[in-house]
């Protein structure tokens, strides 16, 4: 992402505050994990949001700070069971809690996690409780059901590209979204307000996440912090492969069917066939202007909303360096 001196600034008071946190002692195989797992970094984008809605309706930021420590635990708590379901070996290019310890206790340590969001929400000082709870419970239940949407998808070929969209929405958009809705309850948005703002950072969350599967297949090594190529080696439905499966002739399904048959040891082929009918259906190109229609539908949302003018120039900075990431 490209630097910014205030959302950096933002993103070292978070790693502060997430360093501080005191755990027990005891027992060490519970939270030594959760340790492990916050401090493992990231771009703390679900709590720079928080911080920022607040400080856009004229709230004080150190108030939203409890609720921004819930969304990035909350957050990680579901990357410690999404990683379990994935097997996947690195998480920011460390070993992942259930390679590193075991799976028991990578769930439980995950648990744990989901109880102490909701133990840094409760302590909020300003806003309406009782509206983020509510927020808060249904984003929760939204991105489990993306979770379920996502494990459905990957052993059936009958996945339309809605059906997909609407899995992103959940599994990712919606979280974004939520992290918004409760810093603007915070810095004294109406629900009218806070809502708009909500559309904003799922519109944010879907291009994100389309951005992410085109970088996946079409990133730069250097930069993308995972394996170039991954989501064509599981068969992953993805907005490329669905789309491929939507707009080939019959030959180039047959192809396509052919590639996504191919046995891992022959991974190197299978990325470079693949790819190759992506270009040949200009699937970049179809990508690049889903990504754009969610983008500019997001700054519309935001452009319409009247408030802090540093904090809404630093949203809509953060929403463009999102878009054109690198990794």
């Amino acid at each position: 992402m490209t630097p910014n001196s205030y959302i950096d600034r933002l993103r070292s008071e978070l790693d502060e505050a997430l360093h501080a946190l005191a755990f027990p002692v005891q027992p060490e195989g519970l939270y030594e994990p959760i340790r492990y797992t916050l401090e493992l970094g990231g771009k703390r984008i679900r709590p720079i949001l928080t911080l920022l809605a607040c400080e856009l309706f004229g709230g004080k930021r150190t108030d939203a700070l409890p609720a921004a420590i819930a969304v990035e635990v909350f957050h990680n708590f579901t990357l410690l069971h999404d990683d379990i379901m994935d097997q996947a070996p690195l998480r920011r290019k460390q070993p992942t809690v259930h390679c590193k310890w075991n799976t028991n206790t990578a769930i439980l340590s995950g648990d744990r996690m989901q109880i102490l969001a909701y133990e840094y929400l409760a302590q909020t000082p300003t806003g309406d409780l009782l509206e983020m709870l509510r927020v808060f419970n249904r984003t929760a239940a939204e991105v489990c059901e993306g979770q379920q949407f996502d494990m459905n998808f990957e052993n059936s070929l009958e996945v339309s590209l809605d059906d997909y969209l609407e899995m992103i929405r959940l599994k990712t958009a919606v979280l974004l979204g939520a992290s918004l809705h409760i810093g603007a309850l915070i810095g004294g948005a109406t629900n009218r307000q806070a809502e708009a703002l909500y559309r904003f950072g799922v519109g944010m969350g879907m291009a994100f996440q389309l951005q992410d599967d085109f970088l996946d297949t079409y990133g730069d090594p250097q930069y993308f912090g995972k394996q170039i190529g991954g989501d064509i080696q599981a068969n992953k439905k993805t907005f490329l492969l669905l789309s491929a499966l939507q707009l080939a002739t019959p030959a180039q399904h047959k192809q396509l069917l052919e590639a996504l048959a191919l046995p891992p040891e022959a991974a190197a082929e299978k990325l470079r066939r693949v790819k190759a009918l992506y270009d040949e259906l200009e699937l970049p190109r179809r990508c690049a202007e889903a990504i754009r229609y969610y983008y500019d539908e997001a700054q519309r949302i935001l452009n319409e909303l009247e408030g802090d003018t540093r904090a809404k120039e630093e949203l809509r900075n953060l929403a463009q360096n999102l878009l054109y990431r690198e990794d």
